[in-house]
């Protein structure tokens, strides 16, 4: 149920994005102004989990979920009303953003079900959820061709029943740890760790790279390769699919390896994959490829980076330190989208960005495989002999 959730609200999360081209010819829209556009649900969707995250902490899943999804139905609709004004789409956009939070209210509550040594693969299986953004993209184009206002009473309609279902469906676990302590204080004390803005750093890189190409890809596609909208939609959604299988994938190695490795080499991966797209490939099968590789490394990155989380992170504070952790990897996916547009804007060319891509992934590889292995289980400080052990491996 959290999964089917997590997929239903990141469809509506990002419903702007496959219609961004539709938008901008109607809207009379600038590269920028179409980047800006399927951004802002993205920034605010990010920017939200951290109180959504601390909440579910202090009132469970049962009640988050169903109160969410019944939510984010309000901007699904408005987008119906306000679709000729520029001005207004940004402020429905906003609110959209709602529905990009679920992903902290979900994480604590797989996390509890599941022991330690079964949470890669559990917490992977419940990120699979994202491919709500693959269904966006496949579906969102060709429903809207049947009529421009469908897409968003399908979606409206989706979210209603899945509310209802929730209510009765989901259960929190008996025993879980409820804090006490004022929303305030938990997101400052899980604000105090470390470890909360290393793998912040890191969730940034792997899930604001899915992010970024899940809001972005489309317009990319039509811009450089020229391609139709509804082709753009298959691609984009083929990309986004990847992501999703891929996503249990790491959280499954990182069951059987440190995810600290696991995170290494698929950013490495993606470090390399990036400087072959800045050099402009023709689409098949150079582009393809590459573009398809990206999205395997980031999305088993983006698995594993919470299989780590779930190991070095107290269960009463989870709920609080996904909330930043995916805050940040949802505010990894707002900044990107705004770069491309600004930079084609500017130079007519997109491999600035990849060679950025590339940068950020390879600094991402080394500081996983040179730090993140020696942090002990609570995570605290790697210990002195965590460290030469860890300094002696090849």
């Amino acid at each position: 149920m959290a999964t089917i959730g997590f997929t239903l609200t990141f469809w509506a999360w990002d419903l702007i994005a496959p219609l961004a081209s539709w938008y901008g010819d109607r809207l009379e829209l600038s590269s920028f102004q179409q980047s800006l556009l399927v951004a802002v649900p993205v920034l605010v969707g990010s920017v939200g989990r951290i109180p959504a995250g601390a909440l579910t902490d202090r009132y469970g899943a049962k009640v988050m979920f169903p109160i969410v999804s019944a939510l984010t139905i309000i901007p699904v609709l408005l987008l119906i009303v306000v679709k000729d004004s520029y001005g207004l789409m940004l402020v429905v956009g906003f609110l959209l953003g709602l529905g990009g939070t679920t992903f902290a209210i979900g994480i604590p509550l797989v996390n509890s079900w599941f022991p330690p040594e079964k949470r890669g693969l559990a917490l992977g299986v419940f990120g699979m959820g994202m491919g709500g953004v693959a269904l966006s993209g496949y579906f969102t184009p060709r429903i809207a061709e049947h009529g421009e206002n469908l897409p968003f009473i399908v979606v409206a309609v989706a979210l209603a029943a899945y509310a209802v279902l929730a209510m009765f469906l989901i259960t929190d676990r008996p025993d879980r740890p409820v804090p006490s302590a004022s929303l305030g204080t938990r997101l400052a004390s899980a604000g105090r760790l470390r470890v909360t803005w290393e793998l912040s750093a890191l969730y940034a890189i792997g899930f604001g790279g899915i992010v970024a190409f899940g809001v972005y890809l489309p317009t990319y596609l039509k811009t450089w390769y020229e391609l139709d909208p509804t082709d753009v939609g298959t691609k984009a959604a083929g990309f986004a699919l990847v992501t999703v299988v891929f996503r249990p994938i790491g959280g499954w190695l990182s069951d059987r390896l440190h995810p600290a490795v696991v995170t290494a080499c698929a950013l490495g991966v993606v470090a390399l994959f990036a400087i072959v797209q800045a050099f402009d490939p023709p689409l098949n099968p150079g582009g393809t490829v590459a573009l398809l590789v990206m999205a395997a490394g980031l999305g088993t990155a983006s698995g594993s980076v919470f299989a780590l989380v779930s190991q070095v992170t107290p269960q009463a504070k989870v709920g609080s330190v996904t909330g930043i952790v995916g805050a940040m990897g949802g505010l990894g996916g707002f900044l990107p989208p705004l770069v491309m547009g600004a930079i084609y804007s500017a130079k007519d060319s997109y491999s600035i960005g990849f060679m950025l891509l590339s940068d950020l992934a390879l600094a991402g590889c080394v500081y996983a495989y040179g730090r993140m292995r020696a942090i002990r289980p609570d995570g605290g400080e790697p210990t002195q002999e965590a460290t030469k052990v860890t300094a002696g491996r090849p």
